[in-house]
């Protein structure tokens, strides 16, 4: 290659690279999309754990959304009342008093209420269980105890206690909903702080199956039902549901004649050491 075609060469290269970068340039300024400052100023407010609560991918997902506004500024669980009220002075909005909610376990099966089916073997999680002949418990509504809730919890909120069924530590559960997304049981709801009356029972079985299941489970009976009225209480799938928004809170329990302690105050509900034989 002589002089005069290296220099022709160079100045060719030059002249593309001059022209692809005006271009690049060019680019950035159409192309460039405002970030609105905002969302950095949320992002500051917000915990930082990615738990996906919101329903969104995590927490980035949910500052954009509050301020395009597609997201109420209490939609994070896991955030304070602190971290609200700044998002609301940050958005220019009224503050909104965020009622703590908590994960609540509506079972009261464990180990030693209820009756075995069989000797499971096979991969120790629920999921696996419920696929695999629904477990080695003879209930197939109840906790199979293998603590998928505990794996999927980023908080340590919940654990598995000597009976067999997830326990929730109320001091760390932000209500994030992971553990309710985990059990193929569908046993773990969250709820308000003021919903003190539950349920603890999810079987849709009649009495005389039931009760050769799980010395805790309800029969539909309706002697809750009987004694709270038809308005504050109804029957589905031969299970009571409450109606919240006419309880309200309440102090004591619709009615004490539930032989089988499957309804009632969430802090009074104990699970009684025995057997699911006593029952046969």
């Amino acid at each position: 290659m002589d002089l005069t075609s290296l220099v022709v060469s160079m100045a060719s290269m030059g002249g593309l690279g001059a022209l692809f970068a005006i271009g690049l340039a060019i680019a950035h300024v159409k192309l460039h999309v405002e970030v609105d400052p905002r969302i950095d100023m949320v992002m500051g407010e917000l915990p930082g754990a990615n738990c996906g609560g919101c329903g969104l991918p995590g927490c980035s997902a949910f500052a954009e959304a509050i301020v395009a506004g597609n997201a109420a500024i209490t939609g994070c669980p896991v955030n304070t009342q602190d971290g609200v009220d700044e998002i609301a002075g940050i958005m220019g909005v009224q503050a909104e008093v965020k009622e703590k909610e908590l994960a609540r376990v509506l079972c009261n099966g464990g180990n030693a209420e209820t009756a075995p089916k069989a000797i499971y073997k096979g991969i120790k999680t629920c999921l696996a269980a419920h696929l695999t002949f629904g477990g080695d418990k003879l209930c197939k509504y109840g906790c199979l105890g293998y603590g998928d809730c505990v794996v999927s919890c980023p908080f340590d909120a919940i654990y598995i206690g000597d009976n067999g069924l997830p326990l929730v530590d109320e001091e760390k559960c932000t209500a994030c909903g992971n553990c309710v997304t985990a059990c193929p049981r569908n046993i773990i709801e969250v709820h308000p702080v003021s919903h003190n009356l539950f349920v603890f029972c999810k079987s849709e079985d009649e009495a005389k199956y039931t009760k050769l299941t799980c010395t805790r489970a309800c029969n539909g009976c309706k002697a809750c039902q009987k004694g709270a009225g038809v308005e504050k209480i109804e029957m589905v799938n031969n299970l009571p549901r409450i109606n919240y928004e006419v309880y309200g809170v309440v102090d004591e329990v619709p009615t004490t004649k539930c032989r089988n302690n499957a309804i009632g105050l969430i802090e009074s509900v104990k699970v009684p050491v025995t057997t699911a034989q006593e029952n046969k």
